[in-house]
């Protein structure tokens, strides 16, 4: 039987992933653009499989600084988990409700 974790655990996930990342280098409350590349390899490992044009990160970091401080503060992150979230279940919505879901 498969283990499905909770929304709150799925919360929790969220918040210390941004917390973990966030604190190697700067500002301990935001991403440098570093700690944000290492967050995207590391934690969306299926990104790596995509083909993805040059140029194609810088693009995303400039999307996620609304503010334009070159760092992504957790507003400007969760902003870009949603947007996941909404691929993610666009990509997947005629699937069957299963764990995991990977690209």
């Amino acid at each position: 039987m498969e283990q499905y974790q909770t929304l709150e655990q799925a919360l929790g996930g969220l918040v210390c992933t941004f917390q973990r990342y966030c604190r190697k280098e700067g500002d301990r409350r935001t991403l440098s653009k570093g700690e944000l590349k290492e967050l995207l390899e590391n934690e969306l490992p299926s990104l790596k499989t995509l083909q993805i044009k040059d140029g194609a990160f810088e693009e995303l970091m400039a999307l996620l600084d609304t503010n334009k401080d070159n760092q992504v503060d957790f507003e400007e992150y969760i902003r870009f988990i949603a947007a996941a979230c909404t691929f993610f279940h666009d990509f997947f919505r005629d699937s069957p409700p299963v764990q995991p879901r990977v690209l």
